[in-house]
């Protein structure tokens, strides 16, 4: 194999993968989080809690919460380029996020076996406080890539799971 198509290192792959992911995230870049860092198998994203996103009891909406933690997990588990979908998730709310709050949500992968991974999520505060915590269960399409890889890499396509 020539260096014109060297695979990229999996760091490199996350990267591309993070960038296109949130170019057509429309939810994601909507909700105004920021992936803060991404490599094979985790992925760290923020989010600063708006009015908007209050509940009649002026704590964040648990929907924007779980929203975050899964935004996390999707690029998480996307991480590799083999596109990946949550085939289940459970949440549980451990405190409540108030309106100018900054969320960050840590998800790592706790498994990976075949097509189908269990990816863990902690969403904090800016104070370090644990909030929520997520697990997530994904399963994977075979033959099919998350975003196309650059023509120098020599293929679009991730190996198959």
């Amino acid at each position: 194999m020539d260096s014109a198509t060297t695979p990229m290192n999996p760091q490199a792959l996350a990267d591309h993968v993070r960038h296109g992911m949130l170019a057509h995230d429309r939810a994601t870049r909507a909700l105004g989080m920021e992936i803060t860092s991404m490599g094979p198998g985790h992925a760290t994203i923020t989010m600063a809690v708006r009015a908007d996103m209050l509940n009649g009891f002026d704590t964040c909406h648990g929907g924007y919460i779980t929203t975050l933690a899964d935004s996390a997990f999707a690029f998480a588990c996307n991480s590799r380029n083999t596109m990946t979908v949550a085939s289940g998730l459970s949440v549980d709310f451990l405190a409540p996020g108030r309106e100018g709050d900054v969320l960050t949500a840590r998800a790592v992968e706790v498994s990976l076996a075949g097509r189908t991974g269990v990816y863990d999520v902690v969403v904090t505060n800016q104070r370090g406080e644990s909030v929520a915590v997520f697990r997530g269960r994904s399963y994977a399409i075979k033959g099919r890539p998350t975003v196309a890889l650059p023509a120098a890499c020599g293929a679009t396509a991730p190996e198959a799971r």
